[in-house]
């Protein structure tokens, strides 16, 4: 199989996770007898420096017309004092707009090897395996008006959704419950806001097309709170974009530790952005520091929704696991009795899974 994959490597500690990334996905091509090609474009403060544009249109270009896009990281304080439309983060919210990415998946697990490592109780994290489906282009945050009144004495922001935008971001959390233990917990704020009453009526609409899927509808205020008293609870979150936001940075300290977080930002089609969670971490940027993992696990969200190769995706997910089993780890996670390695030597271990996997052999027969 052929792909052509767009790396935006970025800023900060974005280049280094890319880099192994891609030495993880090239692995896999190579082992499981397909083709990837790839090609760097730059993006956020990198552009800014090189083209003058945090998202410059060749940029966009070849975006659209990749199989996929992987980067890296956007942003830090070289570029803080830049006006808004040119902060590097403005790089990140076009290319999403752009490629019509209104789906953001965010899985998150905790590993037996770090539970030491949440601020929650072991026993309160121990087996806690979620995903949050996050609306993406829509809410709060691209409403209109959105402006300052009155002389700076009124602000006003606008909530608003057309009730297609609802209806496939509704879609894509029961479709991914359909994938996983196939239980949905649709969060709105259905007793105060009228647009989470429209949410609702959408969601107990499309649950006729998913018998096979429970749904429970659930208060915001009440999934924070039940995120970090019994995280284990959920399977899939299926919410709006400021409550999707707050939320998955909440479920973030289940981890331990941000390197572990990978994300998709997808469409119906297939096409999707995938990205570490963590920052540009400009502080050990070119130090060989960051921990690659959650890019590594980006790869494997990246093989399963955008080029449908579920079983190579979970060898990457089991390659991981059986690393931190071995109790090899960056300095972010924190473990004792094991091995403190570098980023690449880190990423170099997974590989090293990836390739006495003896799976490899049964899943080339799926391609023959």
């Amino acid at each position: 199989m052929k792909k052509h994959i767009v790396l935006l490597p970025g800023d900060g500690i974005g280049p280094e996770v890319t880099k192994a990334a891609k030495r993880v996905l090239e692995a896999v091509a190579e082992r499981y007898q397909h083709t990837f090609t790839f090609e760097s474009q730059d993006i956020g403060g990198a552009a800014i420096d090189q083209q003058g544009s945090p998202l410059p249109e060749n940029t966009v270009e070849a975006c659209k017309k990749a199989d996929a896009v992987f980067l890296g990281a956007v942003g830090g304080p070289k570029w803080d004092q830049l006006p808004g439309h040119m902060r590097p983060e403005k790089g990140l919210l076009g290319i999403r707009k752009q490629l019509g990415l209104f789906a953001n998946l965010r899985p998150v697990k905790a590993y037996q090897q770090l539970l030491h490592a949440s601020p929650l109780k072991p026993e309160v994290v121990a087996g806690s395996d979620l995903l949050i489906v996050r609306e993406l282009t829509g809410g709060l945050y691209f409403g209109e008006p959105s402006e300052r009144r009155k002389n700076g004495k009124e602000v006003v922001d606008t909530l608003a959704y057309q009730k297609e935008e609802i209806e496939r971001i509704v879609e894509k959390g029961f479709e991914s419950a359909r994938l996983r233990r196939k239980h949905l917990t649709s969060v709105d704020k259905a007793n105060v806001l009228e647009s989470s009453r429209m949410w609702r009526e959408i969601v107990e609409e499309k649950k006729k097309d998913y018998p096979d899927v429970t749904v429970e509808h659930m208060l915001v205020d009440a999934a924070a709170m039940k995120l970090v008293t019994n995280p284990s609870a959920f399977d899939v979150i299926v919410t709006e974009n400021m409550f999707g936001d707050i939320l998955s940075d909440e479920a973030s300290v289940l981890t331990g530790s941000l390197g572990m977080l990978p994300s998709a930002s997808v469409r119906s089609d297939g096409v999707g952005l995938y990205e570490p969670v963590h920052g540009s971490a400009p502080d050990i940027a070119g130090e060989n520091k960051a921990n690659p993992l959650a890019a590594i696990l980006s790869t494997a969200m990246m093989l399963k929704h955008s080029f449908q190769m579920e079983q190579e995706a979970e060898e990457i997910e089991k390659a991981v696991a059986d690393v931190l089993q071995a109790r090899y780890h960056t300095a972010d996670l924190h473990m004792t009795n094991s091995v403190q390695v570098s980023g690449s030597e880190l990423a170099s271990k997974v590989i090293e899974q990836l390739s006495t996997s003896d799976a490899a052999e049964n899943i080339m027969r799926c391609y023959v």
